[in-house]
């Protein structure tokens, strides 16, 4: 009989303590920019989702925000994000804090956070019109040492990148596993990929395999040409007749955009920034490791105070669940280096 009063005791608790967690909401929110104009069919009015944590709608308190950008063919929908954001509020892993996805998917598979130009201005686009959209139009702490960016994969490459740019908007970055920081492996001339590309006649011929795809993003945000169809673009590497050919001018607009080749031109940028954190998947395959390692060795060479971890774990393992790396380590780095109200 007291083991089965303990027990209902404890249902009741726990059912008690289910009842009183507080619930954020997510506002679906749009924006068109100028920025993204342009004449490839790039779609200049974009998606904006927007969590609100609990209490938003009845204080008339301000907040910090985490701009968090999607990887590669994603968008800003994130399902179960708001549980998991509740989660990390309730258990004290962050204060209460608003979080940002726009979406940059494209027809090439997604912006990679980059001034193309011919194909639009998705890093203008992140760093002004979206931080700009939500200081006016929510109660954010509009100030530097309130913003973080952070993103996984091709989102954790546009986080390094813009804060890199930009460290009078954004104080602090956590890139998770991010990629697009050198080129290695699949991304080189010494793998298939620019064999498979050099092959390429269509834009379905390129779509086949998966580093077709990236390349041709890559190609598009970095390196566009009108004047080049069907791809409109120019890649740095070629294949003619089993010889490799390698476009020099092309490859440094390719490495102007790459984390670890801009470093010794955005030291002071670098230095004017709070915190940084990269981490990556030990098993996430040679392009991840190599140049995550890369990028935290040279930011170490040229003395950028910086947190790198590589964790057991694939690219996309256990992010976004209740004991992933998102409500366990991301957001904890942001309660400590952003400033609160």
């Amino acid at each position: 009989m007291r083991i089965k009063f303990i027990l209902i005791l404890v249902l009741a608790c726990f059912e008690v303590g289910q009842a009183q967690i507080a619930k954020g909401t997510i506002v679906i929110d749009s924006i068109y920019s100028k920025n993204l104009e342009n004449k490839f069919g790039e779609n200049p009015k974009r998606g904006v989702s927007i969590y609100l944590p609990p209490g938003y709608q009845n204080s008339n308190k301000r907040y910090p925000v985490i701009y968090f950008l999607h990887g590669f063919l994603s968008d800003n929908e994130m399902p179960g994000i708001e549980e998991i954001l509740d989660y990390a509020i309730q258990t004290h892993r962050i204060r209460p804090f608003i979080f940002v996805v726009s979406n940059q998917e494209t027809t090439y598979g997604g912006s990679f956070y980059s001034n193309s130009g011919l194909f639009g201005n998705w890093e203008d686009f992140s760093a002004f019109d979206v931080v700009t959209h939500l200081d006016q139009n929510y109660r954010t702490i509009a100030k530097k040492e309130c913003r973080g960016i952070t993103g996984h994969s091709m989102g954790g490459y546009g986080a390094l990148k813009i804060a890199m740019h930009h460290p009078e908007i954004f104080s602090t970055v956590y890139a998770m596993s991010p990629g697009a920081l050198t080129i290695v492996s699949e991304y080189g001339p010494n793998s298939n990929t620019f064999i498979d590309v050099s092959a390429s006649k269509t834009i379905e011929d390129l779509n086949k395999t998966y580093f077709g795809k990236v390349m041709m993003a890559f190609a598009r945000s970095w390196s566009p040409n009108p004047d080049k169809p069907p791809f409109y673009c120019d890649f740095p590497f070629e294949y003619k007749n089993t010889e490799l050919i390698v476009h020099e001018q092309v490859l440094q607009k390719w490495y102007d955009n790459m984390p670890v080749h801009m470093i010794d031109d955005h030291l002071k940028n670098l230095q004017q920034l709070r915190a940084i954190k990269l981490d990556w998947g030990r098993n996430a395959g040679d392009r991840f490791t190599l140049q995550c390692d890369m990028f935290s060795q040279r930011l170490e060479n040229v003395g950028i105070a910086h947190f790198a971890e590589e964790y057991i774990g694939t690219h996309g393992s256990d992010l976004y669940t209740k004991k992933g790396r998102l409500p366990q380590q991301v957001l904890p780095f942001f309660d400590e280096y952003l400033a609160f109200e």
